[in-house]
C-alpha cells in the first residue's frame, strides 16, 4: 500500500531520498521552506550577470547508481570537468600540478623530488586498491552495535572479505592510518612540503581540525578511496549547482514526487511516540505515515521536535553534536581573467584549464596549523588556507562576455567570533582573503567589480545549516559511520518512530554524492513495507 511520506527539505539528499520512494510506489511530498531546491547546493546571481554555486568544492561524484537510475542527463544534467586536478602555488613561484591522469601527476611531482614522484604512484595504488572497499562501506547502512540484525552481520562479513583482500600488509596500513593525522601520513610518504599540504588538506576540508588533528587521515583516506588523490577535482554542472538540484528535482516529480517550495516547517506532529506529520509556520497541517528530515541532527531534534518526546540522555548527546562551521566563501565578479605568477610560462589552454580547477593557497603543513590556529581561539586566519577556482572558464554562462567569476572556500573563519560579530567582521575578512590571494596573482584586487562574502552565520540563517556546518557536523573520528550523528542511531532512524534522517548529517556525509538520501531511502523502503 502507498505510503504519504513528508520531506523536510529540499536539498540535494531528500530529492535523491524522494526520487527512489517515488519509485517504489509511495507518494512523497517534499517541503522547502525556500523559493528554490536544493539547500545550499544552488546557483545564486551576487552581481547583476554574475551567477557562481554557492557550496562549491563540495560536489560529488554523485553516486553511480543514483546517476544511472535518475538518468539526469535525459533532464539536461550536463557534467564539466578540467583536466587539471588540483594546483597548489608555493609563495616563491612554483606551481605543483596535479592531473587527472595519474602518470601526468607523477611527471609533474618529479620537477620537486623523483622520490616523490615514485611514493605518489605507489600511494595511488594503495587508494585503487582500497576503492572497492570504500566504496562499500560508503553505500552500507551503518550496523546496529548493541544488537545487530542479520542484514548487519551479512554487510560486516562482506566488508570484512573486501577488507582482507587487501592483503596483511595493506589492511595493518589502513588499521594504523585511520587515527592518525594526516601531517604525519603525508610525512611517511612524501618529502615535498607542497605535495604534503596538498593531500593533507583533503583531510581537513571544511572541518574544525588541522593537519596535526588525530583522525583527519580518516577523512583524507574516506575522500581519496571515492576520488583518487588528491580527491576529484569538484564536479560541476553547466549553469552550476542550481542544474545538479534542478535536475535531480525533475527525476523525483517524474517517478511520483510533489515538491512544494516555500513551505516552511515549524514542527513535527508527535503522537504515542509517533510521528504522525508535520505543521507548517503558516499553521497549515499535513499528515503523513512517515517523515523525513534532510535538515542537520541538532535542527530536526531541537527545533522541530517538542523535547518531550525524546529522552533527557538523548537529548544530551545531541547538544554535544558537534557541528560549528569554519568555512566562509568568497565570490568574485571579475572585469577579467586574473593572471598568476605561478603560471605565467603555461600555454593559454593550459593555463585556463589550471585556473578551471582546484587552485590552492596552503603550502606547507604548518601553515595549514597555524591557519588552524587562529579560529581556535575565536578569531579568522590572518593566513587563511583557501581554495579558489574560476569556473566561468568551463562555463562562460556564468559571467557577461569577457568577464568571470571567481569562488574561494576560506578556512578557518569560526562560527563564534571571540570579539565582535559576523556583522561587523565580514568586510575585514573578504579583504584579508583578497590580500592574501594577491600574493600570487598582483592584478586580481583591481580587477574585482563587487564581492559577495558568506560567512558561517549567512550559511546558518540564510541556508538552514545549524552552526554554519556545510556538512552538517563534524567529519571527525567519533562522528563517522555507526556514530553519525548519534552512537545508536546511525541507521537513519530516530528514537520517534516514523521519523526519519536523510541529510549529511547521517553516514557518509562526506560531500554532496547523494549517498546519504540513496542509503536513507533504502533503509525507510524497509520500515514503510514493514
Amino acid at each position: 500500500m502507498a505510503k504519504r511520506i513528508v520531506i523536510i527539505g529540499a536539498g540535494q539528499n531528500a530529492l535523491v531520498a524522494a526520487f527512489y520512494l517515488a519509485r517504489a510506489g509511495h507518494k512523497p511530498l517534499v517541503l522547502e521552506r525556500r523559493s528554490a531546491v536544493g539547500g545550499a547546493a544552488i546557483t545564486e546571481e551576487f552581481h547583476p550577470g554574475f551567477r557562481a554555486s554557492i557550496l562549491e568544492g563540495v560536489h560529488g561524484p554523485l553516486v553511480p547508481a543514483i546517476v544511472k537510475d535518475m538518468q539526469l542527463e535525459r533532464h539536461g544534467l550536463e557534467w564539466l570537468e578540467p583536466g587539471c586536478r588540483h594546483c597548489s602555488l608555493s609563495p616563491d613561484g612554483r606551481a605543483l600540478l596535479l592531473d587527472s591522469e595519474v602518470r601526468r601527476s607523477a611527471q609533474g611531482i618529479e620537477q620537486f623530488s623523483k622520490s616523490d614522484a615514485s611514493q605518489f604512484l605507489k600511494l595511488e595504488e594503495a587508494l585503487r586498491r582500497a576503492s572497492p572497499l570504500i566504496q562499500r562501506l560508503l553505500l552500507m547502512t551503518p550496523p546496529e552495535i548493541d544488537h545487530p540484525s542479520a542484514a548487519d552481520i551479512w554487510n560486516l562479513l562482506q566488508a570484512g572479505r573486501s577488507f582482507r583482500k587487501l592483503g596483511k600488509k595493506q589492511m595493518e596500513h589502513f588499521l594504523r592510518w585511520g587515527p592518525m593525522a594526516a601531517a604525519d601520513f603525508v610525512s611517511e610518504f612524501f618529502e615535498t612540503e607542497l605535495l604534503r599540504a596538498a593531500i593533507a588538506s583533503r583531510g581537513i576540508f571544511g572541518m574544525a581540525a588541522g593537519p596535526w588533528s588525530a583522525g583527519t587521515t580518516a577523512t583524507l583516506l574516506l575522500r581519496c578511496c571515492s576520488g583518487g588523490i588528491p580527491d576529484r577535482v569538484p564536479f560541476r554542472a553547466r549553469g552550476g549547482a542550481s542544474a545538479v538540484s534542478e535536475g535531480l528535482a525533475a527525476a523525483a516529480k517524474q517517478a511520483g514526487a510533489v515538491i512544494r517550495t516555500n513551505a516552511e516547517i515549524a514542527g513535527v506532529n508527535v503522537k504515542d511516540g509517533a510521528a504522525t506529520g508535520v505543521v507548517l509556520t503558516n499553521g497549515e497541517e499535513i499528515s503523513a505515515d512517515a517523515v523525513v528530515s534532510c535538515t542537520d541532527p541538532k535542527r530536526t531534534f531541537l527545533k522541530l521536535l517538542d523535547p518531550v518526546n525524546l529522552a533527557p540522555s538523548f537529548l544530551v548527546k545531541v547538544q554535544n553534536y558537534r557541528c560549528k562551521g569554519v568555512v566562509s566563501r568568497l565570490l568574485l565578479a571579475l572585469d577579467g581573467l586574473p593572471s598568476f605568477s605561478a603560471l605565467k610560462n603555461q600555454a593559454e589552454a593550459e593555463r585556463n584549464d589550471v585556473l578551471a580547477s582546484r587552485i590552492q593557497i596552503g603550502p606547507e603543513i604548518d601553515y595549514l596549523e597555524h591557519a588552524f590556529d587562529d579560529s581556535k581561539y575565536g578569531d579568522f586566519s590572518r593566513a587563511p588556507y583557501l581554495e579558489a577556482s574560476i569556473p566561468s572558464l568551463l562555463d562562460p554562462s556564468l559571467a557577461p562576455p569577457g568577464k568571470h567569476v571567481m569562488t574561494i572556500h576560506v578556512q578557518y573563519a569560526p562560527y563564534t567570533l571571540k570579539q565582535n560579530d559576523w556583522v561587523r567582521q565580514r568586510d575585514a575578512l573578504a579583504d584579508m582573503v583578497v590580500k592574501t590571494l594577491a600574493q600570487y596573482s598582483l592584478d586580481l584586487p583591481q580587477r574585482i567589480l563587487a564581492k559577495r562574502i558568506i560567512t558561517p552565520l549567512d550559511f546558518e540563517e540564510t541556508y538552514g545549516l545549524t552552526g554554519g556546518h556545510i556538512f552538517h557536523g563534524e567529519l571527525a573520528l567519533d562522528q563517522l559511520f555507526t556514530m553519525r550523528p548519534l552512537l545508536g542511531w546511525a541507521p537513519y532512524r530516530t528514537p520517534v518512530r516514523g521519523l526519519f534522517l536523510c541529510g549529511s548529517g547521517t553516514h557518509p556525509g562526506i560531500g554532496l554524492t547523494g549517498a546519504s538520501g540513496f542509503n536513507a531511502a533504502r533503509e525507510i523502503l524497509k520500515s514503510v513495507a514493514g
